[in-house]
């Protein structure tokens, strides 16, 4: 608590600089009085709540009392950090200026949001309060998936054929015609195989035996067959995907459900299948007019590439004219009932989605039981199939709004105005309200706390702006390191020290240089070196030159990752060959000696600088 009491005086004073306001010792006093009251709760959970209240503040166009609850108040605005709230509101009124202060906007935010998301683990009630709300998310889709009228699936279904019919169509053909190549995912299985170990893989499922035959995805070639004995799971016998939580924030845990790996086989190849068809364009099939031509979905959705949601957000914030959405709990909420229904011409692609779906989750204090969602984060289809699921609802709530079925031209003049990236959804401004009412009639969670549409704030996809200027946030990670052992906490360091020299907090950096040049020599370099260095916008250090590349060196720690030792050979060694060749090609020669994920270690050494 000392080091990070430290660095909050430190961010206020350089906040305080940038903005030209007044002291801000009383606001430091008040932190440090709560924080040694409260603990990391008052940095992590109580701070940014208070962030967040800004930030609906400048969507409303005013402060009320209903929020930044807990705070004591001077005539319309709390009297904490109020000379940066002072120069965004009028204190007398509460109402935002007519011209407020970009860089107090910025500078509130930096402060109070700075801490949200350090990774720190759960007390053990929070972890229960998580489950119970993913228990609470199963009960909802079972009610919605009963309360859906025929006319809803429909619609639906009608949508998400013009979107999504020709990929899927490719899709279903490479299914059919057995050209689906699964892998092995990096993360952990429920069957708790190492990273090499999936490679042996002897464990299938009568579902998935009925669309991928064993022999064609467990065995390299015939020959093997006879030495390779595989055990076919009957329905009642497959292993369930089991629930885990992950530190994420004070606040709560991150839920993963992790798959049996022969599901996760299967979704690999089924993810690199769908993606790459979902990626193109301009498909054509004449014989089927209900799958339409040139479908608009490549500027649909997207599962790479953020910086489009980034510019349409910044583009919202100036002119207005399109809202950033955020789902809570988004994939928890999205039913098999709807993926179903929109696979149902595609037999075979939707023969495959649903034998390498989980069935079952084991819950930590609920035991197994069955599910109704598609699929909880840990699945690889996960991503894929709720971006088309979402994207389809939105265009029925802007079909809702215009009141008559949208045509392909108009879904092509939407393109640069309606964008899905996982649950970070963009719409234009005057279809928000059907769009909402659409998403929740379907069962999901609009988090209305970081959903923008009214005022000139947006945030999608990680990039925060407003009225057109950037004003995204620089966060702490991690811990503040002790000692070079602090190997994860040292490399989170040094890119939040980077991260607050590119956005100007120029006190801050002289604070942290101090900091990790005690415990790590702590060269100037440019963003391209693999030294842990210090980015500057005066050069870089060069100690003395590559005798070969002629390139500058200089001498500084660099990180190094030492997979675990796992052992491999006979056919799993070669089904990873086969797997990996052409695709994917193997460079490390120690690959079937060394393999999985380890914690990163930092060696000293000399590299290059640039």
């Amino acid at each position: 608590m000392k080091s990070l009491m430290l660095l909050c005086e430190t961010v206020l004073r350089d906040l305080s600089t940038r903005c030209g306001t007044s002291s801000t010792s009383l606001d430091f006093k008040y932190v440090k009085a709560r924080s040694e009251h409260e603990g990391l709760s008052f940095l992590m959970i109580t701070l940014p709540r208070y962030g967040k209240d800004f930030q609906k503040s400048l969507d409303r166009g005013w402060v009320d009392h209903d929020m930044f609850q807990g705070l004591t108040w001077h005539a319309g605005l709390p009297r904490f950090l109020g000379g940066f709230l002072d120069l965004v509101f009028d204190r007398r009124t509460g109402r935002l200026l007519d011209k407020p202060s970009i860089d107090a906007i910025f500078s509130f935010r930096q402060f109070t949001l700075m801490w949200e998301k350090m990774v720190h683990e759960c007390t053990p009630r929070r972890v229960r309060d998580t489950v119970e709300v993913y228990v609470q998310c199963e009960k909802d889709v079972k009610y919605v998936d009963r309360r859906i009228s025929e006319e809803e699936l429909s619609s639906f279904f009608r949508l998400s054929t013009i979107l999504w019919g020709n990929p899927m169509q490719h899709v279903n053909n490479e299914v059919q015609s057995f050209r689906i190549t699964p892998r092995h995912g990096p993360g952990a299985v429920a069957d708790r195989l190492t990273s090499n170990g999936k490679f042996n893989l002897n464990s299938w499922t009568r579902r998935l035996d009925g669309v991928f035959p064993y022999e064609d995805e467990l065995l390299a070639n015939p020959h093997f067959y006879e030495g390779n004995r595989v055990d076919i799971l009957e329905p009642g016998a497959e292993l369930p995907c089991r629930l885990t939580h992950v530190p994420k924030t004070l606040k709560a845990p991150r839920l993963i459900a992790i798959e049996p790996a022969c599901m996760m086989f299967m979704q690999q190849g089924l993810w690199r299948s769908l993606k790459g068809h979902l990626e193109r364009g301009n498909y054509q099939y004449p014989s089927r007019p209900w799958i339409g031509n040139n479908t608009p979905f490549p500027w649909l959705i997207g599962f790479s590439d953020q910086q489009p949601n980034r510019c349409m957000a910044k583009e919202g914030s100036q002119f207005g004219n399109l809202a950033t959405l955020d789902l809570s709990e988004a994939s928890d909420r999205v039913s098999n009932q709807l993926v179903r229904k929109m696979m149902s011409r595609m037999p075979f692609l939707s023969a495959a989605v649903q034998a390498s779906r989980s069935q079952k989750v084991d819950v930590p204090g609920y035991g197994v039981s069955r599910i109704a969602k598609f699929a909880s984060m840990g699945s690889a289809l996960t991503f894929p199939v709720e971006a088309m699921v979402f994207s389809t609802v939105v265009l029925l709530g802007i079909e809702d709004e215009l009141n008559h079925q949208l045509t392909r031209e108009e879904i092509y003049s939407l393109r640069g105005k309606v964008r899905v990236y996982g649950d970070d959804i963009i719409v234009p401004v005057e279809y928000v309200r059907a769009v909402i009412d659409r998403l929740e009639a379907f069962g999901f969670k609009v988090n209305r706390a970081k959903s923008f549409w009214t005022g000139k704030f947006r945030e999608s996809c990680g990039g925060d702006y407003y009225d057109g200027v950037n004003v995204t946030v620089t966060r702490l990670r991690r811990k503040i390191p002790r000692s070079r052992k602090d190997v994860q906490e040292l490399i989170s360091y040094v890119s939040f020290r980077n991260q607050c020299y590119v956005a100007g907090l120029w006190t801050t950096v002289r604070l942290l240089d101090r900091q990790i040049g005690k415990l790590i020599p702590f060269p100037a370099v440019l963003p391209t070196s693999p030294i842990l260095g210090r980015y500057s916008y005066l050069g870089y250090d060069a100690d003395r030159s590559c005798p070969h590349l002629h390139h500058p060196l200089v001498r500084g720690m660099v990180e190094r990752v030492v997979p675990p030792v796992d052992i491999l050979d006979g056919h799993g060694a070669l089904m990873k060959f086969f797997l990996a060749n052409g695709e994917m090609p193997i460079t490390d020669r120690r690959h079937l000696e060394r393999s999985g994920r380890s914690v990163p270690r930092i060696t000293r050494k000399w590299a290059s600088s640039v």
